[in-house]
């Protein structure tokens, strides 16, 4: 059963939409602060003239190297010309990988699912089968194929290690950050493919194309090379060639714009009796705060905001992230590789929660879109299921993911109130509103100890 405020057939721009009127929040209408040549990503008129085919010479995901020399040019002019996932990635700056009403984003999206594909490749490494897929307009996307069905749940006895990625967690992933007002997860969008004609013919990997062969119930299967689940047990059949699976828009070449990895420090022992530092001492982010970069600027703050919304879809698989090196420590959280979200709707994983109950620390900003969220005529079970409406494989969640959404918001909200009982507003919430992010650096050690 789906929110009777929305259905198929009802436009999202038609009255009643309730994803208009929380875009249309005064809280989702903030202004940025001035953005400086050292605030973007890449400066269009003096730095380089892109050129789509170089920029994907390489087919990796973190590709590195043999990317074509890009030469000066003038103007945004030139930059309207260009296909949508290089103005995706022309307007990345220092705050956010998209602004909030950018139409090249649903142009995007758009492309993802429709966009000839022209050569597929496996990613190297991962425990999980993932592939490379480079569109007509040399865009490229990393493809997650449908492991399990919409309504099978993470076995209980399954490690969070040893569990599947699920295509339409990365998503839903994409709605849930768009909808918290984040906007740190590339676009991604589900894409139904014809296994023969998108993969196997248009593959130059023979690694993959060996793989390839028909079931005894007459089915089109693949199983590539991975750590895990790549084998013929573990095969990827379609019915009989058709499979599902995300796609997700890659980031800017690391040739061109290179990332800095960071362990999380509330990440889990991925082991199957060794506990984390965290799991057993209960004072461990006093330690977290004193220790780079966590102890200045905003990182502290953007830990809490991917805390809330890896607890929200119940991802217990966030041991590192992502910032561009470019903006140094002083930039937002990329909020990669979702697929290990939205296992169980029956169990809420407080322990996700951790790092927001030992640090008791939010961003004011954050603090009220989740009281906005958590309001009858917003409802974020509501809100997730108008936006997936947009997505080619909807439903993309069943309803029992929908409604732990909104339990496990009501449990962060209360969370966040006994921090503000035992501690006092002040000293939790952090105003980021007034004066716009004005330092937009806030000392997260300043707060009494």
């Amino acid at each position: 059963m789906r929110s009777p405020v929305v259905n198929k057939h009802v436009g999202l721009h038609m009255k009643g939409s309730r994803l208009l009127a929380l875009f249309d929040h005064p809280l989702f209408k903030r202004e940025l602060p001035s953005l400086t040549d050292e605030d973007t990503l890449f400066n269009v008129n003096t730095d380089i003239r892109f050129d789509p085919k170089g920029a994907t010479e390489n087919q990796e995901w973190h590709a590195e190297g043999n990317v074509e020399e890009y030469t000066p040019t003038g103007g945004e002019r030139m930059a309207d010309s260009y296909p949508n996932w290089l103005r995706f990635h022309i307007g990345i700056n220092r705050y956010e990988l998209y602004s909030r009403h950018d139409p090249v984003i649903d142009a995007l999206l758009r492309d993802l699912v429709s966009q000839r594909i022209t050569s597929v490749a496996m990613k190297s490494g991962g425990t999980q089968l993932k592939l490379i897929m480079t569109f007509q307009n040399y865009g490229q996307a990393l493809f997650k194929p449908m492991k399990q069905t919409r309504e099978q749940e993470t076995p209980p006895d399954f490690f969070y290690f040893s569990d599947f990625e699920r295509h339409n967690a990365e998503i839903a992933a994409f709605h849930l950050d768009r909808i918290l007002d984040f906007r740190r997860v590339p676009p991604v969008a589900g894409r139904l493919l014809n296994m023969t004609k998108e993969i196997r013919d248009v593959t130059r990997d023979k690694k993959l194309w060996r793989t390839f062969f028909i079931s005894p119930a007459n089915n089109i299967c693949f199983y590539g090379e991975c750590s895990y689940y790549c084998s013929t047990e573990h095969a990827l059949c379609g019915k009989p060639d058709q499979i599902e699976g995300s796609l997700a828009a890659f980031l800017p070449d690391l040739a061109l714009a290179k990332r800095k990895t960071w362990r999380n420090p509330w990440r889990r022992s991925y082991h199957k009796r060794k506990k984390a530092e965290w799991e057993v001492d209960p004072d461990y982010c006093e330690e977290v705060k004193q220790t780079p970069p966590y102890d200045s600027g905003t990182r502290l703050l953007d830990i809490m905001d991917m805390t809330i919304f890896d607890f929200l879809m119940g991802n217990m698989d966030r041991h590192h992230y992502e910032t561009f090196e470019k903006f140094g420590n002083d930039s937002f959280i990329i909020h990669l590789d979702n697929g290990r979200g939205f296992g169980k709707h029956s169990h809420d994983e407080v322990s996700i929660l951790v790092p927001l109950s030992q640090c008791c620390r939010v961003k004011k900003s954050t603090h009220l879109r989740l009281q906005l969220l958590a309001k009858e005529e917003y409802q974020l079970s509501s809100l997730m299921s108008e936006s997936l409406l947009r997505d080619k494989l909807t439903p993309v969640l069943i309803q029992p993911h929908l409604e732990a959404m909104d339990r496990r918001l009501r449990y962060t909200l209360n969370v966040l109130a006994d921090c503000i009982e035992k501690e006092g507003y002040g000293n939790v919430v952090e105003d980021d509103l007034t004066g716009e992010r004005e330092a937009g650096h806030m000392n997260t050690s300043s707060r009494e100890r």
